[in-house]
């Protein structure tokens, strides 16, 4: 019964699927966006029911593994696209640009299902880490593959760009990994086990209960903060090298903050570090006990002086906020002034049952880098499944977030793609709607660059 119900949407969304690249006419906002590189990558192989059914998409409905890229130049976008293994059931943090739009790296949770795959236990563990070229925005091409270890969940590019970060969860053992990348090429991988590190659980549960959702570099360049949503807490390490080798030690202390901190990133200037709570029961057996019915919230760190010696380093929660309900995507703008999350509310459970949901929202925040104070501005509602990245664009004068697919017959103004919203700044800012840039089916994460 499962099976019907999957394939009946399946027919439904095929309307709603992008033309190959290019094909499609790009709404006239797209051209005002402040980045000359729009990455965004999607997951042919789920649909948000995929989550509750354990059933993945129909091969006939032609869905693909992609990266998309958009170049825009005086006005004008080119679009192109590359098929890059990815999976959606990762945070929404495998996909990175370069600063200067010319790379794009992304990290596989899942991998590719084989010929006769058909559910989720079909598909295999993800172990690539992938590096694209984009340097000719019209031809982007896998330029470099790194087997890393299994399950990776997020990524993060060093901020001189010569560095990768990866966390993966297997069975055994959650890894922070540092992998050098250079001239068009990986080095090699250097694996750290989090429980080496003093990041360990004593739960009777994979790994002591120790799962790693998020990596993210510290603007120096001398830290990485990991999130362990399974533990509600950010641990934090500096990074040192010595006669080539690269090692990782504990920075100060463990923080604790809400429920279920799925992602988290430094403010641009490193003072602080923000966390997106989402607030699931990680320990329910149904789709319906793990998604929240409460609103999640937002967790604000301000972080050690880095002049202090380890025995007086301290890290500390300094606020927090309440965002809507299933917050996953997290973005701060560049002059980090501004902060949005992506909630995705109910809207990937079945049409007609009791918490479906057709509008998922973008909460937006204002934020002072000086104390760390946040507050909210508002939820601002858009049509859409799955929802789950987001950012600002270079000048924080627009927001853009994925929706994974439209609902049923939906068309391409609310079916897969990037909601785009104009930021209206001002005393208390807010967010402005202008439309929909259509993208192929499964898009789950976007950034932007130069």
């Amino acid at each position: 019964m499962k099976i019907t119900k999957t394939f009946t949407l399946s027919a439904m969304l095929l309307a709603a699927v992008m033309p190959q690249a290019g094909a499609a006419s790009l709404p006239d906002f797209v051209g005002g966006i402040s980045a000359g590189t729009i990455a965004a990558i999607s997951d042919g192989e789920f649909f948000g029911s995929t989550y509750g059914t354990g059933q993945l998409t129909p091969r006939s409905a032609g869905f693909r593994d992609v990266l998309t890229v958009l170049s825009i130049g005086d006005g004008q976008v080119a679009v192109s696209e590359v098929p890059v293994s990815n999976s959606v059931t990762a945070a929404p943090e495998i996909l990175q640009l370069t600063p200067d739009g010319r790379m794009a790296f992304v990290a596989e949770r899942l991998g590719e299902r084989p010929e006769s795959g058909e559910t989720i236990r079909d598909l295999p563990p993800g172990r690539g880490l992938f590096a694209v070229d984009l340097s000719d925005k019209s031809a982007p091409r896998v330029a470099a593959t790194v087997e890393i270890e299994a399950f990776p969940e997020a990524l993060s590019i060093s901020p001189d760009g010569m560095r990768i970060a990866v966390v993966s969860n297997t069975p055994e053992a959650s890894f922070v990994q540092i992998v050098p990348y250079r001239d068009g090429s990986f080095g090699k991988v250097m694996r750290f086990d989090l429980a080496d590190l003093g990041i360990a659980g004593t739960a009777p549960r994979p790994r002591g209960g120790v799962t790693a959702t998020n990596v993210h570099w510290h603007p120096s360049g001398r830290f990485l903060a990991v999130n362990i949503n399974s533990q509600n807490r950010i641990a934090f390490f500096e990074v040192t090298e010595a006669d080539g080798a690269v090692m990782l030690a504990p920075w100060a202390n463990v923080v604790e903050t809400g429920r279920d901190p799925m992602v988290g990133r430094f403010t641009p200037d490193g003072r602080f570090y923000i966390t997106s709570d989402w607030g699931r029961d990680l320990q329910a057996p149904t789709l319906e006990g793990r998604i929240p019915q409460t609103p999640s919230g937002i967790s604000v760190i301000r972080l050690a002086d880095t002049a202090a010696d380890g025995e007086t380093a301290r890290h500390e929660r300094v606020a927090t906020a309440t965002t809507d309900w299933s917050a996953e995507g997290l973005a701060i703008s560049r002059d980090g002034r501004l902060v949005a999350t992506v909630n995705m509310r109910d809207t990937a459970f079945p049409p007609g049952t009791p918490r479906f949901q057709r509008e998922a929202t973008v909460t937006l925040l204002t934020f002072d880098p000086e104390t760390g104070a946040i507050e909210k501005m508002g939820d601002y509602p858009f049509e859409g499944v799955l929802p789950e990245g987001g950012t600002f664009d270079l000048t924080g004068d627009h927001f853009l977030a994925t929706v994974f697919h439209g609902h049923e017959g939906a068309g391409a103004e609310t079916g897969p793609g990037l909601e785009v919203f104009r930021v209206v700044k001002g005393e208390r800012p807010s967010l402005e709607r202008l439309g929909r840039i259509p993208l192929p089916h499964g898009v789950h994460h976007v950034d932007v660059a130069r």
